[in-house]
């Protein structure tokens, strides 16, 4: 099984990526989007040029990648972000088995603005994310589950034993801790994006404060807001 996560940025994916590699059945893989998606829109991250270097960037060929780690492993865990499939088709999805990752666009928002000053909405994902949810929920072969990481942070044994179960794969304890540090499969970007999971051996309590929205970003935030509405509705609670 491919499982695909889509995910937002700055949410707990790294986090959950790692919880999915201490199972012995998987083979976790970092973003393989990301270096496609630098070249192909032209976005300025940190280090683009490293991680253009660092990966393949064709698309078919990144696919083709893909299948190939399948044939060797019982599951496979693709952490993608919703924005790096911005000019994607569904199709090559439709046989995976789809999970939308989400996160409330307050925090999100407020979250990558420390990293990239002037978010826009094809940077944050959650638009892209509405729209690949009703293809998929349209054309897949298998319905797509959503997961807001608030109720993964809630309780992270409950949130993955019910996940779990959806994907058909069983839940695993060991899936619940990891150890400190980055694992193997960590993209090159993990210095500029990976230091809270890198400081971490488990799921963190969310923090008790408000985010702090820069007022610049308010717009962004309410033209966001519906979008994460739409797939809310079908989040996994606990």
């Amino acid at each position: 099984m491919i499982i695909n996560l889509i995910s937002s940025p700055r949410n707990v994916s790294t986090a959950l990526m790692y919880s999915f590699a201490q199972r012995a059945d998987t083979q976790v893989i970092d973003e393989p989007f990301y270096g496609y998606y630098l070249e192909t829109i032209g976005a300025e991250h940190p280090d683009k040029e490293e991680v253009i270097a660092s990966m393949e960037t064709d698309f078919q060929s990144i696919i083709s990648d893909i299948h190939d780690v399948q044939e060797q492993h019982d599951h496979v865990f693709l952490k993608n972000m919703a924005h790096h499939l911005y000019q994607a088709e569904v199709d090559f999805m439709t046989e995976f088995q789809n999970v939308f990752f989400i996160r409330h666009p307050k925090e999100l928002i407020t979250s990558f603005a420390k990293v990239i000053d002037h978010p826009t909405m094809r940077d944050i994902g959650v638009k892209q994310q509405a729209k690949l949810f009703k293809q998929l929920k349209k054309s897949g072969n298998h319905l797509p589950l959503v997961v807001d990481s608030s109720q993964l942070i809630k309780n992270p044994e409950v949130l993955l034993t019910k996940l779990c179960d959806e994907l058909g794969i069983g839940f695993m304890p060991e899936m619940l801790s990891w150890q400190e540090g980055g694992i193997v499969e960590d993209g090159v970007w993990a210095k500029h994006w990976y230091a809270n999971v890198h400081n971490s051996i488990g799921f963190k309590p969310a923090p008790t404060g408000k985010p702090n929205l820069p007022p610049h970003c308010e717009s962004l935030f309410n033209d966001a807001l519906p979008y994460y509405y739409e797939l809310a509705n079908f989040s996994i609670k606990v």
